[in-house]
């Protein structure tokens, strides 16, 4: 075969690098194709996983709800709860639509939808009615583990579901990944410049939407598994950078919802602590006066007792009964404090003759303890009722000579103060330490009074401090461990002696 000419081994040159180069463009061309859909894949994945938890944000909307309106039966509470349901219809159907582009995930989205239209007809709806009408049954542990299965499931299948779109996107991008390598080799034999731009263009790619998209992925997996605290680096080009602004604003929200819950929960640990509490004072305060009634009425009834002994048995019955009454006396009141329903009188009242008949009731109580009171001559008149403030002036009394064991001065003071009324009890007593002065008014907080033997449930500061600010006063105290305490009490003087 004769030689061939320059010019056309330049033209068959020419043509075989035309079409390397040809083959290697198209190559390029099918690959960057590949890229392409795969980036839909991706763009597609991320929309799928931002409608799953915006939909999971709505059933925690609807969960936190109901549970905050069984606590409390604050309608304000259900604001969350309704604003879910309003909005959740749509974003149901927004969420199937977007899944129902994948034939793998058309059946376990159509399944969560079901099973969160199920918790809400059958479990949300029923529970927040009977929650209006029927606290108890609400709060009933029956009630509360059917709601903590339903959103058990709910929760499951969220993560099964993110799960497998994370797992669909991973491999999505995985392949466009593979395609992108194989036309840069191609590239690079063919034609070292266009080898060159294909892995800028790959860089490109990598850096400014794989990797933010995987970060997402990550994220949302973090997120699902439970690590509130999870966040995106903000940036990235168009709709990465406003993915990420979305992401972290929902994982903020979804850690905001977090601490509520957990607040919630201590407010719980502390309800259940406040019961195991009660029952040990019921039972302690409770046996000690039932058995001296019991002990001394089988005397009197088995054995032939004198007259004298009689009356002075008799007395001890009396004081153990009243005593008893009065512990369940303090019981009824807690309780209708609590469901708001103390009743009070508003009649004028002279505080300075209300603490003087009470100093009077109490000055023989003691003979180690002496009352001092200092009135003024012209009265202090307040509108309220007067056996709830008697009630708070008795309690304050009662327990000024109770922390004052080795006896001492009792000073009882009634004053105008500016437009207050103002009536304070010092003693010499006991005192209360720094470290117990944030849980004085507390229900069932006693300090040191168990283990020194003071009698006492813990729950009559409790109803003094509710009883002076529902008469629009305050209640409060100074002490010092070891050098007595003063309580005093505000009240505003009646409109008309202002």
């Amino acid at each position: 075969m004769k030689s061939l000419s320059l010019s056309a081994r330049m033209i068959i040159a020419s043509a075989v690098l035309a079409v390397l180069v040809a083959g290697v463009f198209a190559i390029l061309i099918q690959a960057m194709s590949s890229l392409d859909d795969a980036t839909r894949r991706e763009e597609h994945a991320k929309d799928v996983t931002a409608a799953t938890l915006r939909l999971q944000k709505l059933v925690i909307d609807l969960e936190t709800g109901v549970s905050g309106f069984i606590l409390t039966r604050n309608e304000a509470v259900l604001k969350p709860w309704k604003d879910a349901r309003a909005a959740l219809p749509g974003q149901l159907a927004n969420f199937q639509d977007l899944a129902s582009t994948n034939p793998e995930q058309t059946q376990p989205a159509r399944e969560l939808a079901v099973t969160i239209n199920e918790y809400v007809q059958e479990y949300s709806v029923p529970v927040v009615n009977i929650a209006r009408t029927n606290p108890a049954a609400a709060r009933d542990s029956v009630a509360r583990e059917e709601g903590q299965y339903r959103t058990g499931e709910i929760r499951d299948r969220f993560t099964r579901f993110l799960a497998a779109e994370n797992a669909l996107a991973s491999a999505s991008a995985a392949s466009a990944s593979r395609q992108a390598d194989r036309a840069t080799a191609l590239a690079i034999t063919g034609l070292l410049g266009s080898a060159l731009l294909i892995v800028l263009f790959g860089l490109y790619l990598a850096r400014s939407t794989a990797r933010p998209v995987r970060s997402v992925a990550n994220a949302a997996s973090r997120l699902a598994e439970g690590d509130l605290s999870v966040r995106l680096d903000k940036g990235g080009p168009g709709e990465v950078g406003e993915l990420t602004t979305s992401f972290n604003r929902m994982a903020e929200e979804l850690e905001r919802r977090g601490a509520e819950l957990e607040a919630r929960n201590a407010k719980l640990r502390e309800s259940e602590r406040l019961k195991s509490e009660l029952v040990s004072i019921v039972s302690h305060e409770l046996r000690t006066p039932l058995a001296s009634v019991l002990g001394f009425t089988s005397l009197l009834l088995t054995r032939d007792i004198s007259s004298e002994d009689q009356r002075r048995y008799l007395g001890i019955i009396d004081s153990q009964g009243r005593r008893l009454s009065s512990l369940l006396n303090d019981f009824l009141d807690v309780e209708m404090l609590e469901e708001g329903q103390l009743e009070l009188a508003r009649e004028l009242i002279d505080m300075g003759k209300l603490v003087d008949e009470q100093v009077q009731l109490f000055k023989g109580q003691s003979a180690k303890h002496e009352l001092d009171v200092a009135l003024p001559p012209k009265a202090l008149p307040v509108r309220g009722d007067p056996r709830r403030l008697a009630q708070v002036v008795a309690n304050l009394l009662s327990n000024a000579i109770k922390y004052s064991p080795e006896g001492g001065t009792v000073k009882v003071v009634g004053e105008r103060d500016n437009s207050l009324v103002r009536v304070s009890v010092q003693d010499q007593g006991l005192g209360i330490p720094a470290e117990f002065h944030d849980r004085v008014f507390g229900k069932f907080f006693r300090g040191d009074a168990g283990p020194s033997g003071i009698e006492g449930s813990g729950l009559g500061l409790t109803i003094a401090r509710s009883v002076v600010e529902a008469h629009g006063g305050r209640i409060d105290f100074e002490s010092t461990s070891g050098e007595g305490s003063t309580f005093w009490l505000e009240l505003p003087i009646a409109a008309n002696d202002r």
